[in-house]
């Protein structure tokens, strides 16, 4: 079996190491050129449902790296006073 065939805890698709080793951006501009190639309509279902499968994967990469991302800033609390209070973890609204 394949290592991009493998699952990971939780069922989910194990994600391929050429996927893993990509920056974000790189991962998101693989993923917008799959997208175009879906939309233009000129691959066959085969090819379709492969290409699918890489976006969905490269979709999960891109949310993981996002989080890892937010994990690590932290939010400037500023105390009643103006001044710079401390920090806490970021979460987005």
């Amino acid at each position: 079996m394949s290592k991009a065939r493998e699952t990971a805890e939780g069922g989910a698709e194990a994600i391929p190491a050429d996927i893993a080793a990509m920056s974000f951006e790189a991962a998101l501009k693989a993923l917008d050129e799959i997208v175009g190639k879906l939309e233009s309509g000129r691959v066959d279902l085969e090819e379709s449902i492969a290409l699918y499968g890489r976006g969905a994967l490269l979709r999960r990469h891109c949310e993981a790296k996002l989080k890892a991302a937010e994990e690590k800033i932290e939010k400037i609390v500023v105390g009643a006073d103006g001044q710079a209070a401390g920090t806490q973890p970021f979460k987005a609204d």
